[in-house]
């Protein structure tokens, strides 16, 4: 299997570059070896992490029906394995809406390679939490807004916040989001249920703590 060796070489390669269109190449380039050649060819060490890096890409982006489609498409002895359960147990947290699962399961990884996926993972959490709270609230205390963003001090939210959303403005120990209301087009606004839960696995955290 030395051309399937090759592009898991590349697609490893293209985690650690963090280039995830080159993943995605390689990935669909080495894939067959998985499927058409995998009677014929013997097992691969590396498959099933790979198969799992592919699922945490698909989640990071956000593309959950085929996420599903290349669940379906592997054996009872794959969904077993850690790598992939890892992936399974991730998208079912995030569908949740249990995000402190989300973050919590970097301190668990199956393997050191998922560093790069789990750390986008984590933007994609705080991005859906941030879209929902700045429709749901028109302004939230500072410890609130780091709570339900899953951040561990006022400075983090500070940053992220600088980065991510200028549009939001914080002063007299609140963020006030009506600028991103303004600017932002009309949608339907999201159940109030998500972000209560959200704020409430927080200070549940903090009190663990």
């Amino acid at each position: 299997m030395v051309s399937g060796d090759i592009y898991e070489h590349a697609v490893l390669l293209s985690v650690k570059v963090e280039d995830q269109d080159a993943f995605e190449r390689d990935f669909f380039q080495l894939k067959p070896y998985y499927t058409d050649a995998g009677k014929r060819l013997p097992p691969s060490p590396n498959e099933y992490m790979i198969l799992g890096l592919n699922l945490l890409r698909l989640l990071v982006q956000n593309r959950i029906a085929e996420f599903h489609t290349e669940l379906e498409l592997l054996s009872s002895t794959a969904l077993e394995n850690p790598c992939i359960k890892h992936a399974v147990e991730l998208e079912q947290s995030f569908m949740e809406g249990a995000y402190n699962r989300v973050l919590s399961a970097k301190q668990n990884v199956p393997n050191e390679t998922y560093g790069y996926f789990m750390d986008l993972l984590a933007k994609t959490v705080r991005d859906e939490i941030a879209g929902c709270s700045e429709k749901a609230y028109d302004y939230l205390s500072i410890k609130d807004a780091g709570q339900m963003l899953l951040f561990t001090s006022d400075q983090e939210l500070l940053e992220y916040v600088k980065e991510e959303h200028p549009e939001w403005e914080m002063k007299d120990g609140f963020v006030f989001f009506q600028k991103a209301k303004d600017s932002a087009p009309c949608k339907e606004i999201p159940s109030l249920q998500l972000i209560n839960q959200t704020l409430s696995y927080a200070r549940e955290l903090e009190r663990i703590v």
